[in-house]
């Protein structure tokens, strides 16, 4: 009598190799069956100066844990390129359309950060200045804000605003953006949600990586011009 017995290996291997087939009999399929099948393709490495820029910065006065950029398009990722531009060095120019900032350098060079912005209805564009700027900031929603998320009224001015730390919406850093003199309540600022980076999802505030918005603090002067269009 033929033997029926069935090896684990032999069942194993044979069970994948014979998936979706009709089974006429017991087989089993050596390694080399497998080489013919579709691998996927190993994702690319990230560089490391990249890797370095955007790893934890424990020293803060909140530490700010590694980006995971494989959560945030490459064209987005901080770095410094050829740029014409007519505006004075030191000038900051928020591109809506494509979801970059520039910093303009000299040598007809900027740095390029990907940004967020705010959604539909509630965008801010024009000319201003950088008022001033500060580290680990509190955050205070506007009175329009809280009437639309009542939820948010713990943090009003009232009530002191949220206290700065790593969750808070304005992030590690924030630059405040005046027009005429007076305050515009928006605000170039830190995320932690650095995922939503090229997307429309905020009140009006153009975000960055805490990464990134801790370098552009850290090159920009307060009084320097900002051009949102």
């Amino acid at each position: 009598m033929k033997n029926n017995t069935i090896t684990r290996r032999s069942f194993v291997t044979g069970s994948v190799g014979l998936m979706g087939i009709a089974a006429t009999g017991c087989t089993s399929l050596n390694d080399s069956a497998f080489s013919s099948l579709p691998t996927k393709p190993a994702e690319p490495a990230i560089p490391q100066d990249y890797a370095l820029a955007y790893g934890p910065k424990p020293n803060e006065q909140f530490p700010i844990p590694a980006v995971d950029l494989k959560k945030v398009p490459q064209r987005y990722w901080r770095r410094e390129i050829d740029y014409v531009s007519p505006h004075p060095v030191g000038t900051i120019i928020v591109d809506t359309t494509g979801f970059y900032l520039y910093l303009v350098m000299p040598n007809d060079r900027a740095m390029r950060y990907g940004v967020g912005l705010g959604r539909q209805g509630f965008t801010w564009s024009g000319r201003g200045k950088i008022q001033w700027k500060q580290a680990w900031p509190k955050w205070t929603p506007p009175t329009e804000m809280i009437g639309r998320q009542p939820e948010l009224e713990k943090y009003s001015a009232a009530n002191g605003g949220m206290q700065p730390g790593i969750d808070n919406p304005l992030g590690a850093r924030a630059l405040y953006i005046f027009q005429g003199g007076k305050d515009t309540l928006y605000r170039i600022h830190g995320s932690p949600e650095y995922w939503t980076i090229g997307k429309a999802v905020s009140s009006g505030c153009v975000r960055l990586m805490n990464q990134d918005i801790v370098d552009l603090y850290d090159r920009v002067k307060s009084g320097s011009t900002l051009i949102v269009a």
